[in-house]
């Protein structure tokens, strides 16, 4: 190739590869942000839950000004969303400890399997297992301010 043939060339290629970089690069840009925006969530940062006290105040202000709701009424909304938490707590606790139930009957299962000589190894590894997820659940939370989960 001609001098002036290669060089043009040569320019061909390097616009094309800038720009397809430049596109690579714009493309994962827009995929963060369009991913960690939704709802909520802070730019750039995973999604949370709004705070529960937080949410109560913009629904209940939302429903005052909406429906110029009387102080009787708001009395009321308040009490039937103190009723609704509460049956929510409930079925929370009793949904977490029949988990909890369903767990520790998996585990003895897998024990049982075992011949004798392996039930200690499987304790062994049960115990390991459960320090390590405790001290993973105690790590998240510092980062996220809550308590640790039991």
């Amino acid at each position: 190739m001609p001098k002036s043939k290669l060089s043009a060339f040569l320019s061909l290629l390097l616009v094309f590869v800038s720009g397809a970089v430049v596109g690579a690069l714009a493309h994962r840009l827009y995929m963060v942000n369009s991913v960690y925006t939704t709802g909520n969530s802070p730019v750039g940062g995973p999604p949370h839950r709004p705070d529960p006290e937080e949410a109560r105040r913009r629904i209940t202000a939302d429903l005052k000004a909406k429906l110029k709701l009387d102080d009787q009424q708001l009395t009321t909304l308040n009490k039937i969303m103190d009723e609704t938490n509460d049956a929510w707590q409930t079925m929370r606790r009793k949904i977490n400890e029949e988990g909890r139930t369903l767990h520790d009957q998996q585990w003895q299962k897998f024990r049982a399997a075992l011949r004798p000589d392996q039930q200690p190894l499987y304790d062994q590894w049960r115990t390991d297992r459960d320090n390590e997820m405790k001290k993973r659940r105690e790590q998240e939370h510092k980062g996220q301010g809550g308590p640790p989960r039991p």
